[in-house]
């Protein structure tokens, strides 16, 4: 009786799926995997060059970094938005609609990236200031921070463009492209890392400034090579530059309703995220800005498995609705949510494991620095399976463009729970960095709590692509 009260979706035994669904799905995420570890074990590396100058420029770049971090979330809101669409018309075989989902990404991440680079430009200093309130080497990494960000802003529009372009290429299951050229383009970074932050090859040394130099350079690459190879292969969503403005106003129209919520959920959580760093980094000097984003450095290696499942629930679970096969996507839905849990603990544990190569690896970080590290990616690897299933719950909500689902969890939970409790930690007691933040991150077993009972109601069982 109690299984008829469930949602079809839940129902069903066993709750993880055949091996042959698991099958198609690594073979997927498989290449996102790869993109992101490689990738993220570019950006150690990078990270590990930079800590060759010391906690005070380390804690710069980093604290630039995190501010860049909103605007990358934002841009891939935007591209999950787009997404959405591209995927489900891909099911329905609808070419046109594919092409517009692309523009959409394309117009709405380059206005962005226009607004963000303003915004860097003119103000740098009062956004590292934010960042680093309370820091007793505040001044210090002001200055190398903003001398960061305007460097590195010629790299904003494309990224834009490589993400769109990226993106679209996992929304149709077509991942190894992504991975060749952006590997390739974090690859070109690191040697560019090496040669201008330390003046390598007869080059000047230019130190924070290489830094930012080298991430323009590699962007500008990894967009060109995006163009050059949807030109000369020619997916079926690409469509000429010139005929970038030739959008169906009512498709376009319909993206942004749909995904309004979801660029309010994703920039709230972003922004909370933003706010709880800016805590954290106020609870000592350099040490404990550098430490923490060489903790983040070595956790993103470990967060391929989010980017893998949210890919591969958006093509497994999007193409399905847009085909019209409803009971099937339940199905598989039930089995994305089981299994993305189940693979949240295997990459937990190796995130743990990890710890041991913190000295070798930040060697040249002082030994305060290092121990906020091992904190924080022990306390991140507990996570890990929470926040696995989390993105699996999201991209499920969203692949069915129901978006509403982030408003309740990443707005309900974050600001009536998350941002109470780290204000409190960080105003009432002398809590370091590490212990705050894992304390305010139990709110995240509420999200998961709601998530489950908002799709419960099945609102993302909709096929998008349906002509109306």
């Amino acid at each position: 009786m109690k299984d008829e009260l469930r949602p079809s979706f839940l129902r069903g035994s066993p709750a993880l799926g055949p091996g042959s669904f698991y099958r198609e799905a690594l073979g997927i995420v498989v290449p996102v995997m790869l993109q992101m570890v490689i990738t993220s074990l570019i950006s150690l590396v990078d990270n590990f060059m930079v800590a060759g100058l010391g906690d005070v420029k380390m804690a710069a770049v980093n604290v630039a970094n995190q501010i860049n971090f909103v605007y990358i979330i934002v841009v891939n809101a935007a591209c999950m938005a787009g997404g959405i669409f591209l995927s489900q018309h891909r099911g329905a075989s609808d070419e046109e609609g594919m092409r517009q989902s692309l523009r959409f990404k394309l117009i709405v991440a380059l206005a962005i990236a226009a607004a963000y680079s303003c915004l860097c430009l003119l103000a740098p200093e009062a956004l590292i200031g934010l960042m680093v309130r309370g820091n007793s080497q505040g001044g210090a990494i002001v200055a190398e921070g903003a001398r960061f960000l305007r460097l590195a802003t010629p790299s904003f529009a494309p990224f834009a463009v490589a993400a769109a372009l990226g993106s679209s290429y996992r929304d149709v299951g077509k991942t190894k492209a992504p991975l060749v050229v952006s590997s390739a383009a974090a690859a070109l970074c690191t040697l560019l890392n090496w040669v201008l932050i330390y003046g390598e090859l007869g080059a000047p040394r230019l130190e924070v400034g290489g830094a930012a130099l080298a991430t323009d350079i590699a962007r500008f690459a990894e967009a060109a090579a995006f163009l050059a190879y949807a030109a000369a292969r020619k997916p079926a969503f690409a469509f000429r530059p010139r005929e970038l403005f030739r959008v169906d106003a009512r498709l376009f129209k319909g993206i942004l309703g749909k995904s309004a919520m979801m660029f309010f959920s994703e920039t709230a959580w972003v922004l909370s995220e933003t706010v709880i760093t800016a805590l954290y980094n106020g609870r000592g000097g350099a040490e404990t800005v550098a430490g923490m984003g060489a903790g983040w450095t070595i956790a993103n290696i470990f967060f391929m498995a989010f980017g893998a499942v949210i890919t591969a629930t958006s093509v497994i679970i999007g193409s399905t609705l847009g085909a019209g096969r409803l009971e099937e996507a339940r199905e598989k839905g039930r089995w994305i949510l089981f299994g993305s849990f189940a693979f949240g603990l295997i990459v937990g544990a190796a995130a743990a494991a990890s710890t041991f190569l913190i000295p070798i690896v930040f060697g040249n970080l002082s030994p305060d620095a290092q121990v906020v590290t091992k904190g924080l990616v022990l306390v991140i690897s507990a996570y890990i399976p929470i926040w696995t299933l989390l993105n699996a719950q999201f991209a499920l909500s969203r692949a069915g463009g129901d978006t509403a689902m982030g408003v309740w969890v990443d707005v309900g939970v974050t600001y009536a729970v998350f941002l109470p409790i780290a204000f409190g930690l960080a105003g009432w007691t002398s809590l370091g960095p590490v212990a705050l933040f894992g304390l305010a991150k139990l709110s995240d077993l509420g999200k998961t709590a709601t998530a489950f009972w908002w799709l419960a109601k099945e609102r993302w069982v909709r096929n998008l692509a349906e002509k109306a």
